[in-house]
């Protein structure tokens, strides 16, 4: 046998097998596409890099808040803190990222730009031009702190949720190198992520639906690559020197923090009250990486009466809050 022979067939044998477990694990099999969407609740958005999936709630004359969700799991982990805000008199609009849920996944950079430039146009699709309170969970923090730190005039409040916070660490180098690096995080990493999901819980027994709810995001292709561009995009950050722009802004921020979260640590809390020494906190018990989840019986009323401090006084003048 030749020595080309020696180097080509192991690294051929290699490739097989390599493609055999992507084909073989790798969930993304459709298109994200009308066809997709054809049940999906909410209302959809063409933006600049595609379409947004969306919803707003409320009566029409409530103070307007807009919810971001954080790394993966859509806008629907917000149901619960819809229905208390929208019962109490809110207008509240959610929102999933490019890449997750019923949005678009298109091949670009996922970067601190895209998620602010998304959001930026969502609330001008809405007519939101005026100040709205904005609500940022765990990746959701950067995004928000991004976008009041480059638009203060068109954010009235702050609200974090156990917000990443330190310095974003690097994805391991094998889903990083050249064309074999996706395929990897495909066949490797992204199979596990709906289970994974258990973790942000102190008692995931209390949500027996969540796994199967992420899987459907799962199916349409784009998704693994979205998030592997994210944790690129996003390494070697410091997220608390976004958190200190808004410490500097003076902007109201409320923080709040499951005492037993084991997704981004309460440790890291002290870094962000440095980084916003305004910033009212509010650890919580018996609470890991989704408190709104797990305590909305706490975290619920601490956001609707910070809200409620926060609004302008001629919204106030003679209502009646419920």
């Amino acid at each position: 046998m030749t020595l080309a022979k020696l180097v080509v067939i192991p690294i051929a044998l290699f490739a097989a097998g390599i493609g055999a477990l992507y084909a073989m694990r790798n969930p993304e099999k459709a298109d994200m596409d009308s066809a997709a969407r054809a049940n999906a609740p909410g209302k959809f958005v063409t933006l600049g890099d595609g379409v947004t999936h969306y919803d707003v709630a409320g009566p029409d004359s409530g103070q307007r808040v807009i919810l971001v969700h954080g790394f993966s799991v859509p806008s629907y982990i917000w149901d619960s803190t819809v229905t208390a805000l929208t019962g109490a008199g809110f207008r509240v609009a959610r929102y999933d990222y490019f890449g997750r849920g019923f949005s678009d996944r298109p091949n670009i950079a996922y970067t601190s730009d895209l998620y602010d430039r998304q959001l930026v146009q969502l609330l001008d699709s809405l007519g939101w031009q005026d100040k709205v309170d904005v609500v940022g969970l765990s990746m959701g923090g950067p995004v928000t702190g991004e976008f009041v730190a480059r638009h203060p005039d068109r954010a009235r409040s702050l609200t974090l949720v156990d917000p990443v916070a330190g310095t974003r660490g690097t994805p391991p180098i094998m889903f990083r190198l050249p064309i074999i690096g996706p395929v990897l995080w495909q066949a490797l990493a992204v199979p596990g992520m709906a289970a994974g999901q258990l973790t942000d819980f102190v008692e995931p027994a209390k949500f027996p639906d969540w796994v199967d709810r992420y899987r459907v995001q799962m199916r349409y292709r784009g998704f693994g690559r979205a998030l592997l561009s994210t944790q690129v995009e996003a390494q070697g950050s410091v997220m608390d020197s976004v958190y200190a722009r808004v410490g500097r802004s003076g902007i109201p921020t409320l923080l709040i923090w499951g005492k037993e979260d084991s997704t981004v640590a309460i440790t890291n809390a002290e870094g962000v009250r440095k980084a916003i020494p305004q910033a009212q906190y509010h650890p919580i018990d018996r609470a890991g990486h989704l408190p709104h989840m797990e305590r909305s019986d706490v975290v619920h009323p601490l956001l609707i009466s910070f809200l409620r401090s926060v609004m302008p006084a001629s919204d106030t003048a003679g209502k009646k809050m419920p």
